[in-house]
């Protein structure tokens, strides 16, 4: 009898030891990932020139080039405004700038260009005396041009 008692008690050690293994060879699944949602287009993609869109919706990109011109040069002429959007994309022949100077030959306190785009007209400006650059989209002046008094040749 005692042999039995043994064996049952061995035997039970034995599938209790294995009950034990087996439970430490099963892998537990993976954890689950939260889904991330998915980014906007707007939120992914920086603007671009839209050459079927209205100047509202070319104001973006427009303000993005004269900022990335700015960051290359603080301290940016009316020539390199119109050179960075000409580069971006933008009509030259549409485009208007003040001078850099006054009719004294001291900087200009600001600089203003523009873009006619259809009737409408993106208009930028930067200088001190405005607190840095601004823009906005205006309509089309009756002369025809967006900037009001005597501009810039845009002879480069």
């Amino acid at each position: 009898m005692r042999n039995r008692i043994s064996w049952r008690a061995g035997g039970a050690a034995v599938v209790l030891a294995v009950g034990i293994a087996l439970v430490g060879c099963t892998s537990a699944p993976p954890p689950q990932k939260t889904p991330k949602p998915e980014p906007t287009a707007t939120e992914t993609a920086p603007p671009v020139l839209v050459p079927d869109g209205t100047a509202d919706d070319n104001k973006p990109f427009f303000d993005l080039v004269n900022q990335q011109t700015l960051a290359a040069n603080p301290s940016a002429d009316g020539r390199a405004f119109i050179d960075g959007l000409v580069t971006a994309g933008f009509d030259k022949a549409a485009m208007e700038v003040t001078k850099d100077t006054t009719t004294l030959g001291q900087p200009a306190d600001s600089i203003v260009f523009s873009v006619r785009w259809g009737e409408e007209c993106l208009i930028g400006q930067n200088g001190g005396s405005v607190g840095g650059y601004h823009s906005t989209v205006q309509d089309v002046l009756g002369t025809g041009k967006c900037l009001v008094g005597e501009t810039r040749p845009i002879d480069w």
